[in-house]
């Protein structure tokens, strides 16, 4: 256990995007590993995201550089080459693990399954961005749309839970990504999030969290996008505490700017609120 005195370690569990493996990021892998090892980062987790399983699922940026979903998997083949070969490279240095993010819309458990099979990685993040196939995170406007497909804006984090539970339990990733991003758009989230049929959701995944032995990214790149919190929100975190799950800090970084932003703001948060400042690593 940390001591009163002792200086907690800078780790990311989520984090190493770059614009060399992801069409929404900027500066070489390799800059943005060199970025951590410059802070003094006693660890840092790769989690680029993984491609999509079918060209429906492209992002604006994607199209429009031209990619499709054969190109991504090719691009995310080479991520895990450059990501292997950057370990060796800083592994007396930087400890680093080797992962990816994962996605939940129609065909992705399959296949993030298979990459898991093929790819070997250290670990995986679970994260979901997508309801009713809508990727919930791109805008407001498209969050909307994901409300109403679902029905209304709470019946969008039914949703959401429920799909989370699904994947928790089809990949048993060692950690769960931004726990509650379908709040990203939602001003009136702590309402939504407290009512009857929402918590009860969060508790059972939050108990599924604990019976896999998984930890929660405690993402900071929510208060980069005007958030009040990181994900998840304080609600989600006291019970999280009170379940014994540990929480880590994830930068989320897409780049070297944003290499540790807010890092020490959240370790201090997480250190006010009791948990343990111990960070496991995942895959060790």
């Amino acid at each position: 256990m940390s001591r009163p005195g002792d200086r907690i370690a800078r780790v990311s569990v989520h984090g190493g995007h770059s614009g060399q493996f992801c069409s929404h990021a900027v500066d070489d892998l390799a800059a943005v590993v060199a970025a951590y090892a410059a802070q003094g980062f006693a660890w840092v987790g790769l989690t680029e995201h993984m491609p999509p399983p079918e060209d429906r699922f492209l992002y604006p940026e994607e199209r429009k550089a031209g990619l499709d979903a054969a190109a991504l998997m090719r691009r995310f083949a080479a991520y895990m080459a450059e990501a292997r070969r950057l370990q060796r490279q800083w592994a007396p240095v930087l400890p680093i693990r080797v992962g990816f993010e994962t996605e939940a819309c129609s065909g992705a458990l399959d296949l993030a399954l298979h990459l898991i099979s093929r790819f070997h990685p250290d670990y995986i993040v679970g994260s979901v961005h997508h309801v009713a196939d809508i990727p919930i995170d791109l805008s407001p406007a498209v969050h909307a749309e994901a409300a109403e497909r679902c029905g209304g804006l709470e019946e969008l984090y039914l949703a959401y839970f429920d799909l989370q539970l699904e994947m928790i339990q089809a990949l048993r990733p060692q950690v769960i990504g931004h726990f509650d991003l379908v709040r990203i758009f939602d001003p009136d989230y702590p309402r939504r999030i407290a009512s009857a049929s929402v918590a009860r959701r969060i508790v059972r995944n939050l108990e599924q969290v604990r019976k896999i032995g998984a930890v929660l990214d405690f993402n900071t790149a929510a208060w980069d996008k005007g958030a009040q919190e990181p994900y998840p929100a304080a609600a989600i975190r006291q019970q999280a505490r009170r379940l014994g799950i540990a929480l880590v800090p994830g930068d989320d970084s897409h780049g070297v700017a944003a290499v540790g932003r807010h890092l020490d703001r959240a370790i201090a948060l997480l250190a006010a609120e009791g948990f343990s400042t111990d960070w496991p690593m995942p895959g060790a």
